[in-house]
């Protein structure tokens, strides 16, 4: 059985920072491409950063130079280091395991940037 648990969530003021994890079970972490992906109320979901079996990234032009995307392949944990966070990074954050044709979602979690 896969999970994907998504974990680090919260409030957070505008300027601030957040760390998101994502622990895996059920796969061989190593091999998949994961990804964060993110969806704001009223909008469709979109891919925030991802990294490859070889953790090379990718990140959407909103969020370079703001956030990174990790993993651990020791612990089949990926990471999303969230700095200078604006409200427009309002969303539920959503982890994604990728391979071939299989594919992956976590349940999500919540990041609400206010003041």
């Amino acid at each position: 059985q896969v999970q994907l648990v998504e974990s680090g969530g919260g409030l957070v003021q505008p300027g601030g920072s957040l760390r998101l994890s994502c622990a895996a079970s059920g796969i061989i972490f190593r091999l998949y491409v994961m990804a964060w992906y993110r969806q704001a109320p009223g909008k469709q979901r979109e891919l925030v950063a991802s990294i490859t079996s070889g953790s090379s990234t990718n990140y959407a032009d909103s969020v370079k130079g703001r956030f990174t995307i990790s993993r651990a392949n020791a612990k089949n944990t990926v990471y999303l280091q969230m700095n200078s966070l604006q409200p427009e990074d309002t969303a539920v954050y959503y982890c994604r395991a990728g391979w071939g044709q299989k594919s992956y979602w976590g349940q999500g979690t919540q990041v609400t940037v206010s003041s």
